[in-house]
Order: C-alpha cells, then sequence, then structure tokens
C-alpha cells in the first residue's frame, strides 16, 4: 500500500490559508452568523419531526429535505446497487453526521462504541449497546445482532477516526469484518466551501455549528457491489482488499497510518510550538541566544524551570541552557528528553560548579554574565580505533574538566594559587584513583 503523508489525511486549521479565501469567508460572516442562527431554529423542528415520526421512507424523505434547508445537501450513485439483504455497510469516515447522512438513505444503526450512552447518544442517531464495556464483549454483541434477521443493517466506520477525504484512508480495522461474511462498501464524498470539513478533537457541537455556518455541505454517497469473505482469507486480508476497493472508488490511496498514529501525531503537533523564522539577524551579538522565547511571566519561569531540573536529572550531561531552550519550544519534559536524544548536534560539556543555582530562568544567567565562560573542547576529535587511544582520550578528558573546575573555583572564591595547591593535590589524586576504579 502506498503511504501518503500525516500531514495531508487532516486539516489542522479550520480557515485557509489563501489571502483572498480567507477575505471572502470575512465578507460572507455576517451573512453565516445570521444562517447559521436561522438553521438552528429550522434544525430544532427537524429534531422533533425525526423523533414523531416512525422509521420510513416518508420520514427520510421529509427529514431529507428538511436536511437541505440546513445546508446538508445528500447525492447518491446506483441506488439500486443497496443490497437490502446485507446486514454490514462499511463507509469511510469524514466528518460527525455521516452516519446521519447514509441513514437518509437507508435504514441503518451505527453503534456509539467511545462515549457514554444517554440522551446525546440518541439524540444524534446512534444506537445504544448498553452497559457492556471491552472490544470482545461489543464484538460478540454486534455479532448476535447482525445474526438476528428482523435487526436493520448496520453501518460501521473501520477507520475509527475521520479524515479529509481527499489523501487517504487510514488503515481498515479487522473487527468490524468478523461481524459476517458479507459486506457492502458505502463511499462517501464531502465537499464543502471556504472552512474544513473537520479539525483534529473538534467537539460535534463545534463541527454542527460551522455546518450551519457555511453555505452548504454536500455529501455524495456512492453504492458499491456487495462483498464476500474467502475461506482462506483472514479477517485483516478482508479488510484491506475493502480498503482498496473503497481508496480507488474515491481517487484516494490506503495507507497504513492508525487511529492511534493519528492521535500521536496530535499529540506532538500540540506540544511542538511552531518554527518562528527570523530575519535581518545582523553581525552584533545577542545576548540571549536564537530560538529562546522568553516568557514575562514569573509562574511561567518558575515553571519552565522546575522542568528544565526534571530533564537534567535524567539527562545530568546535557547544559542546563540548551535544555531550557527546548522546553521553551515544546513545554513537555518527555518531548524534550526525546528531542535531546535524538539530536546529533554535539554538546558543549557543562562545568559542575561548586554552588547550584536558585530556581530561576536559566537563561537570565547566561545572558547577565559580564564575562563569557570558558568553553571545553573535546581532547579528541576522532574517537580512538584501540582501547588505549580511547582510554587516552577519556583521560585527557577527564584531566580537561579537572583543570577547569579548579579555576573555576579559585576564581570564584578569589583564593590564591599557594592556598589551594595543597587542596588541588589532594583532589587530583582522589580523582585519579577513582578514574582507575
Amino acid at each position: 500500500m502506498e503511504t501518503r503523508g500525516i500531514e495531508q489525511m487532516f486539516d489542522f486549521q479550520r480557515l485557509p490559508n489563501d489571502g483572498l479565501v480567507l477575505l471572502l469567508v470575512l465578507l460572507y460572516s455576517p451573512v453565516g452568523l445570521c444562517l447559521m442562527l436561522l438553521r438552528l431554529f429550522v434544525g430544532a423542528h427537524v429534531f422533533l419531526v425525526s423523533c414523531a415520526l416512525p422509521d420510513s421512507f416518508a420520514r427520510r424523505f421529509i427529514v431529507r429535505i428538511m436536511f437541505s434547508v440546513l445546508g446538508m445537501h445528500v447525492r447518491q450513485n446506483s441506488p439500486r446497487l443497496r443490497d437490502k439483504s446485507t446486514k454490514l455497510y462499511i463507509c469511510n469516515h469524514v466528518t460527525q453526521f455521516d452516519h446521519n447522512i447514509v441513514n437518509l438513505l437507508t435504514s441503518c444503526n451505527t453503534p456509539m462504541l467511545e462515549d457514554s450512552a444517554g440522551f446525546v447518544c440518541w439524540a444524534r442517531g446512534f444506537m445504544e449497546l448498553g452497559a457492556i464495556s471491552g472490544q470482545d464483549e461489543i464484538d460478540e454483541s454486534l455479532r448476535r445482532y447482525c445474526s438476528s434477521p428482523e435487526t436493520l443493517p448496520l453501518l460501521l466506520f473501520p477507520e475509527e477516526d475521520t479524515t479529509n477525504g481527499r489523501a487517504g484512508l487510514l488503515k481498515f480495522s479487522s473487527w468490524p469484518f468478523s461481524m459476517t461474511d458479507s459486506i457492502q462498501p458505502v463511499a462517501l464524498q464531502v465537499k464543502r466551501p471556504f472552512v474544513a470539513l473537520s479539525t483534529p478533537d473538534s467537539f460535534w457541537l463545534t463541527e454542527l455549528l460551522w455546518t450551519f455556518f457555511v453555505p452548504c455541505t454536500v455529501y455524495h454517497v456512492r453504492w458499491l457491489p456487495p462483498v464476500s469473505r474467502q475461506d482462506e482469507e483472514s479477517f485483516q486480508e478482508f479488510a484491506n482488499k475493502v480498503q482498496e476497493l473503497l481508496a480507488t472508488e474515491l481517487s484516494v490511496v490506503s495507507t497504513q497510518i492508525t487511529k492511534a498514529d493519528k492521535a500521536e501525531h496530535i499529540k506532538r503537533k500540540r506540544h511542538i510550538a511552531p518554527q518562528t523564522t527570523t530575519s535581518n539577524l545582523g553581525a552584533r551579538p545577542r545576548p540571549v541566544p536564537l530560538g529562546f522565547m522568553i516568557r514575562s511571566s514569573g509562574v511561567e519561569e518558575l515553571r519552565i524551570s522546575r522542568m528544565a531540573q526534571q530533564v537534567k536529572e535524567v539527562l545530568p550531561d546535557i547544559p542546563l541552557g540548551i535544555i531550557t531552550r527546548d522546553l521553551v519550544q515544546t513545554n513537555c519534559v518527555d518531548t524534550t528528553i526525546t528531542n535531546l536524544l535524538e539530536s546529533t548536534e554535539e554538546f558543549p560539556v557543562e562545568a559542575t560548579g561548586g554552588a547550584t543555582s536558585a530556581p530561576g530562568p536559566a537563561w537570565r544567567s547566561l545572558s547577565s554574565s559580564a564575562a563569557p565562560a570558558p568553553t571545553i573542547k573535546p581532547a579528541a576529535k576522532s574517537f580512538g580505533k584501540s582501547p588505549v587511544d580511547r582510554h587516552l582520550s577519556l583521560q585527557e578528558r577527564k584531566e580537561a574538566l579537572y583543570e577547569f573546575a579548579r579555576r573555576r573555583y579559585i576564581e570564584k572564591h578569589e583564593l590564591e594559587q599557594d592556598e589551594t595547591s595543597e587542596q588541588d593535590l589532594i583532589a587530583g589524586k582522589r580523582v585519579r584513583n577513582d578514574d582507575r576504579c
């Protein structure tokens, strides 16, 4: 299967980037707000009508007309291909209201798998499963439902999450295909002007308001012929085959990206701040390194400092300034640790002074020092090939660290060379004995 970039499969912002289209949205906003208020009033009547009338062709026809007033236009291709004996419809997932759209064309039920049951579940048109917890119990309950001849067909979304419908399909889960050996694929395409169809982690009520705001949202449903599972096929192979059929019908690609991959990508995108581009830096040295985004709030500075100390406990060899810089961008301890471990940059060795710094922003102490602290360069420019060379390189590095710490101690306490020579000799012997151990 071809793998399409995960960024292309989801819309992470509602409004467009194009300046001309954004200007049109701003000009349309007063009309859209009035239209949204009017459609909220009409939508309440649509809900009452759908609750009052029994499930029949007349009810679906009336509600479909009223949905058009709400801006949700439904079209379908090849309705004769719909098999009335099929107990399971498999459809790709684009919006929060896909099950309502398909239910306007044929009677079917979609179970609520994640959110709690109750009035909202019933009002949105989902089927309640009762007090069932665990995937095994859900599978067994849905199998019994499909095996009953009096029940309506099931409509399931094996992607388990929404996409923008333009680039590719999420990997189909295998559990929906274990319900029955024969299924009917349903291809769904959704188009809307100006704004995105959905954004990750958006609440369904927010999606409904945006649907009422835009002029229209067109749902195009295409029925595909029923597909049966072969005897030698596993459930996952059957799912992959149906995924390929739907991807071909929709002119997109079938990917191996799962719902968990989408959630992980959203989590990373939420923690990593957008990179800010800087221009015309000039040759004058800056007191604060690039990338340090200093927060004026004292509470924020203390929080960053505490997070930096947590990272420092895990990675003691990384300078505190570099840790702080990454934390300002990521705002997450785990992400910073991952970034520093995966970084190929060679960090300068941080000297361990006699006194620890008080809690506070690390970048303040870096920029306020009058004289720049001497940096320690690695003693060996290349990694030794023999154990002897590697041992010598390590010994030279330790000697350099010891000499640097000695100078810092003398400068800090303003001691004379003669007063500290005896202490240095004792400390040097102790360090060398530790090195041999």
